[in-house]
């Protein structure tokens, strides 16, 4: 999924607003650069696990939040008709 990195900075953008932090704030409360974050929020960089971890903690949520795909992504309509090992398909 290369999509990941835009996913990634637009999960970030919206809690962080949802927060009401600015950059700088998410930024110090992370311990990672404000420019940094930036880049990683226009999906011009691309975070390192630890990272994700910082981001995540300062943002009160858990790492695999910052890459919810969003409702109606193409993935979620493949994985649901991947059977499952029990022979089901996935509603």
């Amino acid at each position: 999924m290369e999509d990941l990195p835009d996913i990634l900075a637009a999960n970030i953008r919206r809690l962080r607003r949802e927060r009401g932090f600015s950059q700088e704030e998410l930024a110090h409360r992370s311990g990672i650069d404000r420019s940094y974050l930036g880049q990683i929020e226009r999906a011009e960089h691309k975070a390192t696990v630890v990272t994700l971890g910082k981001v995540a903690k300062a943002l009160a949520v858990l790492p695999g939040d910052l890459l919810t795909l969003p409702s109606g992504h193409p993935y979620l309509s493949e994985l649901a008709a991947i059977p499952r090992p029990d022979g089901d398909v996935k509603p």
